[in-house]
């Protein structure tokens, strides 16, 4: 049976996507190993997640893209010390026109204009 080993995003800038992502996940490059068109994130020992590769890519970002990320948060109070936190980091907030009226997500766009989610998973 297949896993998913990684999820890969397409960067311009490695050095920048290792920096924003590294401290938004607590994760560190696998075997140390930064390279301009490749790098592969872990957790950090003791850690969990899946791997993020960061690929070289000129390819354009997507407005709505049909394959992002969601990052969990413990409930509401916690996503929003986690938004501001990589807001801090680098990350914008987009200006989203897909919001329902209730929304339990932030959207998120990383330095690289990567867009991502920032879930309230307590949200009901």
């Amino acid at each position: 049976m297949l896993t998913i080993g990684s999820l890969v995003l397409g960067v311009a800038d490695m050095s920048r996507a290792v920096a924003f992502w590294t401290a938004a996940l607590d994760y560190v490059p696998r075997g140390g190993l930064v390279e301009d068109d490749w790098t592969v994130l872990v957790p950090t020992a003791g850690g969990t997640g899946v791997q993020l590769a960061l690929g070289y890519s000129e390819s354009p970002v997507q407005e709505h893209p049909r394959v992002h990320l969601d990052l969990y948060a413990a409930d509401a109070e916690a996503q929003a010390a986690e938004v501001r936190r990589l807001l801090a980091l680098g990350a914008e907030e987009v200006d989203w026109d897909l919001y329902p009226e209730d929304p339990d997500f932030v959207v998120l766009v990383d330095p690289e204009g990567n867009r991502f989610c920032v879930i309230d998973t307590a949200h009901g």
